[in-house]
């Protein structure tokens, strides 16, 4: 249900931002790093809102990465504690006390 929502969200967005570029066929210059080029207002809005949206579940999909590897990792140490907890260990020999 959760990520149906996110979607809806995500559609919802796409939508509107395709609804604003569609009434902005107004040409624009768009420096970037290495040149220019001149692109419809709409193309370029559609072209950053898809690389952001990628950029960002790149970045997620990174952290979610990072915290999955630390939990398996965490879970593996508490099994090897674990077995460690079950081998019976021998008590050591106490020299006989006598009762007087």
């Amino acid at each position: 249900m959760k990520y149906l929502l996110i979607f809806l969200l995500v559609l919802v967005i796409f939508v509107a931002s395709v609804t604003l570029g569609a009434h902005n066929d107004q040409v624009v210059t768009f420096n970037y790093l290495v040149a220019q080029g001149e692109y419809p207002i709409s193309t370029l809005l559609a072209t950053l809102f898809g690389a952001g949206f990628v950029l960002g579940w790149i970045i997620c999909g990174l952290f979610y990465l990072r915290t999955r590897i630390a939990l398996g990792r965490a879970e593996r140490k508490i099994k090897r504690l674990e077995l460690q907890l079950e081998v019976p260990v021998e008590p050591a020999s106490l020299p006989a006390v006598s009762k007087e």
